[in-house]
């Protein structure tokens, strides 16, 4: 049985203050039900390490390159060392506003399995895209550049999250059908790659999800989990998401 992994994505929001603050009222009501997590801004995340005593903490993003003139950016080194355990690469605001291809994301996959942290690999579609019936033409497509020339035991360990980019903060969601459909082609694609082991892959869904909601996502045979965005950010929505997926 694949585990579920609930990861709240922050984004460019809280303080190292906010961030403890947060991680001290969530910590008493999580329960071995799923994986717990929240990806912090870069400043936040040794704070978040030091208290998080369930909660993983994910950074939101890395470089492939051990160092260099990348001004600005943060290695998967530095990231080591403050105690992230996951990453997020890939995530469509990466993608749209600052020009991350997927060869990006293959190299920044490739770079954090080697210092074993654990990719969170975002892949969806636009919105023209959806509606012109090419979502499963897009995912595949991602898929087969971002996984490219993996170690199959490293695959068992990555996750991936189907974020269609119509439904990131915008109040819409797919519905349950359309996701699991979208989840189940992502799971045929790296079965076509790697094989059975795509059976062992956590696939997330993320877009506008949250408590309300998460129970019908995660009743899906292939959603095994989310990532979160605006329900992750204030301590009593993201309690109610811990509540809701007892």
């Amino acid at each position: 049985m694949r585990k579920p992994i609930i990861i709240g994505n922050w984004k460019m929001h809280k303080t190292c203050k906010e961030t403890i603050d947060f991680i001290q009222e969530v910590e008493p009501y999580l329960n071995d039900h799923c994986t717990y997590g929240i990806a912090a801004p870069f400043t936040a995340l040794k704070d978040a390490c030091n208290h998080a005593q369930k909660l993983v903490v994910a950074a939101q993003n890395c470089h492939y390159e051990d160092h260099g003139a990348f001004t600005g950016e943060i290695s998967v080194g530095m990231l080591k060392e403050t105690g992230v355990t996951y990453c997020i690469v890939g995530h469509s605001e990466r993608r749209q506003m600052f020009n991350e291809s997927d060869e990006a994301v293959n190299l920044k996959v490739k770079a954090l399995l080697a210092n074993g942290i654990i990719p969170i690999v975002c892949v969806g579609e636009s919105l023209e895209a959806f509606e012109s019936g090419k979502t499963n033409e897009v995912v595949e497509g991602q898929i087969a550049k971002d996984l490219k020339d993996l170690d199959t035991e490293d695959i068992k360990k990555l996750v991936v999250a189907y974020e269609p980019i119509w439904a990131i903060g915008t109040g819409k969601s797919a519905t349950k059908e359309i996701a699991e459909a979208t989840i189940a082609t992502i799971r045929q694609a790296i079965a076509k790659m790697y094989g059975d082991v795509s059976e062992e892959v956590r696939i997330q869904y993320g877009g506008s999800v949250k408590a309300e909601n998460i129970k019908d996502y995660l009743a899906m045979p292939d959603i095994d989990g989310a990532l979160i965005g605006g329900a992750s950010l204030k301590a009593d929505s993201f309690k109610a998401i811990i509540e809701a997926t007892k």
